[in-house]
């Protein structure tokens, strides 16, 4: 119960990074695998939902803790449908509008609408070089969102991006409010059980590709970007603030925007490599700046 209060600033900066850039690479997962695969945005969540609960199922403390007090169980419903919500809007976006422009407009929708809601609900403060940083990193996605989508549908895409980027915000903001968000087995049950008929609509079983990639691919996306990164993110927001938060975040949509580049040939502009550098550097001023908030007077 104590352990939230004792994580450091440094292992919370990076563990939000680190499950940032897992994210990014999920992406690219799921980008392949609504390519190759025959499956869909929701079934893709579907299965991403299941590897994870199953890993926590098997394990003895995720047995051991199964039941869970009614306040925990609310808890891991309530994550388990934001996680639900974002994530399937999320991987539609990917499909729609591309993996680049998915990501950045998903994570983009963060910075604004989790600074605005820590400042209005949670009572934090942005510093005058928190701000500019959030600025930069807008303008940053503002360069990149202007690249060519590489999707069929574009408008729905950049549609599903801002409901995931809303529903990542509130599961953010609830976090850092001290509400109990984490990555438990409860939640992905909640989560799987919640897409299970829309899954079984749009068809739950590939139909294509090769069944050893289609299976490593998921067996992936449920561990890495989905099991052990939001544990990474959640321990994190114990320590971090939800602005820097926010734009630690954006090393995803560098991360996904430098693989759709390389291994799916979407195109190469000036703005797009001058909206990454904006974001980096966004991230390196947010980064400095808890450093020195964190450091005793």
């Amino acid at each position: 119960m104590t352990m939230p209060a004792t994580v450091p600033l440094r292992h919370g900066l990076l563990s939000i990074s680190a499950a940032a850039v897992a994210w990014g690479v999920g992406g690219a997962v799921a980008a392949l695998l609504l390519r190759t695969s025959g499956l869909g945005p929701v079934a893709v969540c579907f299965w991403r939902f299941a590897v994870a609960a199953g890993c926590l199922a098997l394990a003895p403390t995720g047995r051991r803790r199964a039941g869970g007090r009614p306040g925990a169980r609310g808890a891991a419903v309530l994550t388990g449908l934001g996680l639900a919500v974002s994530q399937c809007a999320y991987f539609g976006a990917v499909q729609y509008a591309g993996l680049g422009l998915g990501t950045l407009i998903t994570i983009g929708a963060g910075p604004v609408l989790t600074s605005l809601g820590a400042h209005l609900l949670l009572g934090e403060r942005l510093t005058l070089r928190a701000s500019a940083a959030v600025a930069l990193a807008l303008g940053g996605l503002a360069l990149l969102v202007a690249a060519p989508a590489a999707g069929p549908r574009p408008l729905l895409g950049v549609g599903l991006a801002v409901l995931a980027g809303a529903g990542q915000s509130g599961l953010t903001l609830w976090a850092r409010g001290g509400g109990s968000a984490r990555a438990s087995g409860g939640a992905f049950t909640t989560g799987l059980l919640c897409l299970l008929p829309l899954a079984a609509v749009e068809g739950v079983l590939p139909t294509a590709g090769g069944p050893a990639l289609t299976a490593g691919a998921l067996l992936f996306l449920g561990t890495v970007p989905t099991l052990l990164a939001y544990r990474w993110y959640f321990t994190g927001l114990t320590a971090v603030p939800g602005a820097t938060a926010a734009v630690l975040v954006l090393l995803e949509p560098a991360t996904a925007v430098l693989i759709a580049v390389v291994c799916f040939g979407e195109p190469v502009t000036p703005g797009l490599a001058t909206g990454s550098a904006l974001l980096l550097a966004a991230i390196a001023v947010l980064t400095r700046e808890a450093g020195r908030s964190a450091e005793p007077a």
